[in-house]
């Protein structure tokens, strides 16, 4: 049986975000590093480095809070993964869900790569959707 990668990385970093962790690590893979890079260029996240230990790469990544104290703590980071292994999702560039009337993003895994819902509309292609974050 397969692990899904993509999932393993969704829940670390929502069960971090909800445990006010500051820090991430993950396996580190192709896949993961080109979410990670989505995530940090759309503001998600604060950093990101690789790490190197005994012969496994992981990434590390510092996840960004609210510092409102008083309130009660609210998630900053609502992600929600579509396609899974069991369940292929599949859509054109036309028929893109967009999350929050275009406040959240749809990351998408395309002939071009991994990118988000803006570009793969701007580029006129489709592909799996991976996950939405809002």
């Amino acid at each position: 049986m397969g692990r899904d990668t993509i999932a393993d990385v969704i829940t670390s970093i929502r069960n971090a975000d909800m445990d006010r962790k500051r820090m991430v690590r993950v396996a580190s893979t192709t896949i993961t590093e080109n979410i990670a890079k989505i995530l940090l260029r759309e503001g998600f996240i604060e950093n990101v480095r690789k790490h190197r230990e005994s012969n496994k790469y992981f990434l590390v990544s510092t996840l960004r809070h609210r510092r409102n104290r008083k309130r009660p703590y609210r998630n900053l980071l609502n992600l929600k993964r579509i396609s899974r292994p069991g369940l292929r999702i599949y859509s054109n560039y036309q028929r893109i869900p967009r999350i929050l009337g275009g406040m959240g993003i749809v990351i998408l895994s395309t002939s071009r790569g991994i990118m988000t819902d803006r570009e793969a509309r701007q580029e006129r292609i489709g592909g799996e959707i991976l996950c939405y974050i809002w």
